[in-house]
């Protein structure tokens, strides 16, 4: 899945990923981690999620990582905020309060980057890559989050066979192999099918969203 194919689907519109409500599974089980005030959560690949918005509401410091320099400029527009624009390494950063999101790709993103973040939150980033990918993914992700760090994963787990991600599945042996150096604990699983019409239209018999709890 290389960088063009994000930002022709953001500079076409074809963001049928994107939610226009906060994801109800955040509103579920984000307490549970019980992660205090201020804690810096990092966001991987983040679009314009209204999510951000929401835990910078709880009071934490959000920094959201996206390619798609459209994205970025879009979620700061539609939240009413006003920006301050620099440079961080590889990343142009843009900040307004307590978001920051950073513009580039995820795998330049380096420990020293991520040292203070004690959360995270994976909606759209795990889901949104081929296999290969995800595991360079959850790899980097291990590499650069400090220890002791925690958050929430969300995965999708149909047959694949039948119809070609984005979003990919992530059968749940993937998962508990991809961070095994740390602790993975499902909190929940729904069968959502009948929200699906093209996995129904594509002969998918079930859709299996699961939430983690994921400790590095």
């Amino acid at each position: 899945m290389e960088p063009a194919f994000w930002q022709k689907r953001w500079a076409d519109n074809q963001i049928g990923f994107h939610r226009t409500d906060v994801n109800p599974f955040l509103l579920a089980h984000w307490p549970r981690l019980a992660l205090a005030e201020g804690t810096r959560v990092l966001v991987p690949l983040c679009g314009k999620s209204l999510d951000m918005a929401w835990l910078a509401g709880q009071g934490h410091r959000v920094l959201g990582v996206e390619l798609s320099r459209r994205a970025v400029e879009d979620f700061f527009r539609e939240q009413g905020l006003t920006a301050q624009v620099s440079t961080q390494g590889a990343f142009e950063v843009w900040r307004s309060a307590d978001v920051e999101i950073w513009c580039g790709d995820f795998f330049a993103l380096q420990a020293q980057d991520v040292a203070d973040c004690r959360g995270l939150y994976d909606r759209a980033a795990v889901i949104a890559l081929p296999s290969q990918m995800r595991a360079r993914y959850m790899a980097h992700l291990s590499k650069v989050l400090p220890a002791g760090c925690q958050g929430l994963l969300l995965t999708m787990d149909y047959d694949q066979q039948l119809l070609d991600g984005p979003p990919f599945s992530v059968p749940d042996a993937e998962v508990l192999q991809g961070y095994a150096g740390g602790k993975v604990q499902v909190l929940d699983e729904r069968e959502v099918i009948e929200e699906s019409p093209k996995f129904l239209q594509a002969g998918v018999a079930s859709v299996l969203e699961r939430v983690y709890q994921v400790t590095f």
